[in-house]
């Protein structure tokens, strides 16, 4: 049995295109030893969105000088690798399959075995690249498109614990900052209009706090900014900077306790499903970028005596 090896991981579920060559030996944590990203901002800005379509021509464009790029990085060529793995889903239909079928063909032509990974169980997983992590743990995955508290048993045994019932956090912010005229990604975007205002402004709802269980809801928060938006326009005919900012600074601190008060609750029930406690509380996604969200999850896990990891922000989307 190999006791080291070097993956190439290629990613293309949404609109970043990404090629990354991973080293690991038994006994020791991952290295990665080259990372690629080609981000598609600019091709979407003009519609306010991604437009699926357009990424996935993207993706199509640029994942061989991804790929390139990646191996140069590393020093190493294909003949130096072990295994290709490639985003199989969730994710843009369209992305995935051009990372899929790229895959594929590097794979035919080089003779390396392929394997299908599921983006949401390696976002799970992240923290391994960084920390010797003991099963089972408990997981927060925030995302543009999802929004999930997982028991992670083992790299390949899941237990979905609670989740979003509608949006997910990436979403909303993405809406919200679309509803106020703001730039795109959404969510980077209203954490740095949101440093100058006043989180306490706004007293925007929390959803389904008074709720057992540990799903969330983040609609009726989208909703609750835009008529506070609205009324602000009615009463002052437009937003000032110090509004924009509170609007922002009061709807990330509802979403981030949001997010903290049912991790509370989710601790709970992880301990009830699994039937001990778990080794520690990992936050995974592009929305765990979000510094008052790593803060206020990481408070909940100093109250409860449990150790959290958050991976380092390039690891996050």
């Amino acid at each position: 049995m190999c006791s080291s090896i070097k993956v190439l991981g290629i990613e293309s579920s949404c609109d970043d295109t990404s090629a990354a060559i991973v080293s690991h030996t038994q006994g020791e944590n991952p290295e990665v030893l080259s990372m690629v990203v080609q981000n598609q901002g600019t091709l979407h800005e003009q519609y306010g969105g991604i437009v699926p379509e357009i990424a996935a021509r993207a993706h199509s464009d640029r994942l061989d000088r991804c790929t390139i790029e990646t191996l140069n990085s590393a020093q190493l060529n294909l003949s130096d690798l072990d295994c290709i793995a490639v985003t199989a889903g969730p994710g843009l239909i369209g992305g995935v399959i051009s990372g899929v079928s790229f895959a594929k063909g590097l794979a035919a032509g080089s003779g390396l075995p392929m394997v299908g990974v599921n983006h949401l169980a390696a976002h799970a997983l992240t923290v391994r690249l960084t920390h010797q992590v003991d099963f089972p743990f408990l997981c927060l995955l925030v995302s543009g498109g999802h929004c999930q508290f997982l028991a992670v048993l083992s790299p390949d045994d899941f237990i979905r614990l609670g989740g979003t019932i509608d949006d997910a956090p990436g979403e909303a912010f993405d809406k919200t900052a679309r509803q106020l005229g703001l730039s795109q990604p959404g969510g980077p975007v209203i954490e740095k209009v949101a440093i100058s205002g006043n989180p306490t402004k706004y007293a925007f709802p929390r959803p389904l706090k008074n709720q057992q269980g540990c799903n969330l809801s983040f609609s009726g928060l989208k909703t609750s900014l835009l008529r506070e938006k609205e009324k602000i326009i009615s009463e002052e005919g437009t937003i000032s900077k110090t509004r924009m900012a509170d609007l922002c600074a009061s709807f990330q601190k509802a979403v981030s306790e949001s997010l903290s008060q049912k991790s509370q609750v989710a601790l709970k029930i992880f301990e009830e499903t699994v039937g001990q406690k778990p080794t520690l509380f990992a936050i995974s996604g592009g929305v765990a970028a979000n510094q008052m969200i790593r803060k206020d999850i990481e408070d909940v896990c100093w109250v409860n005596e449990i150790k959290f990891y958050a991976p380092p922000l390039e690891y996050c989307t």
